[in-house]
């Protein structure tokens, strides 16, 4: 596929791709005759797979360290499982400060739910009728009494 195919696909810009094989995080894709970039479709699972790595975090030196040993291929799993067990650490300590923070939003949000109902409790109970009896019509009811202004 071309590169435009390829950015439409797995959500990256064509500078971006370029940029990828540029730094060597992406491989450098085949040209066809005309020179255009031409690539295969397996390079979409590699694309997925530093996008799942970029949003856990993942530093792009540690992309790269990764890309390079995959790039060596055999005898270089090893390496490449000790990298992603240490950024598997990185992630859940940054999991759990994120539920400690969700933990005080949720706090923060109750307490304000909390108010919020106190409030229209108070304002249901001071806003209730008197007497017990039963709803007066407008023509049943005192008429007020409104002063008169003094001409003066």
């Amino acid at each position: 596929m071309k590169i435009g195919e390829l950015a439409k696909r797995s959500g990256l810009s064509a500078h971006t791709i370029r940029y990828y094989e540029r730094i060597g995080l992406l491989p450098l894709a085949d040209r066809d005759r005309s020179g255009q970039r031409n690539y295969d479709a397996s390079i979409l699972t590699w694309i997925r797979f530093l996008d799942r790595l970029k949003t856990t975090g993942m530093p792009i030196r540690e992309m790269l360290r990764y890309a390079e040993l995959r790039q060596h291929g055999n005898g270089t799993e090893a390496a490449r499982r000790e990298l992603l067990e240490k950024h598997r650490e990185h992630v859940r300590t940054h999991l759990a400060e994120l539920e400690a923070c969700l933990h005080v939003l949720d706090t923060k949000i109750a307490g304000y739910a909390d108010a919020e109902q106190r409030t229209l409790n108070h304002d249901a109970e001071h806003s209730a009728p008197e007497h017990s009896g039963p709803e007066l019509s407008a023509s049943e009811r005192k008429p007020s009494r409104t002063r008169q202004a003094r001409a003066g």
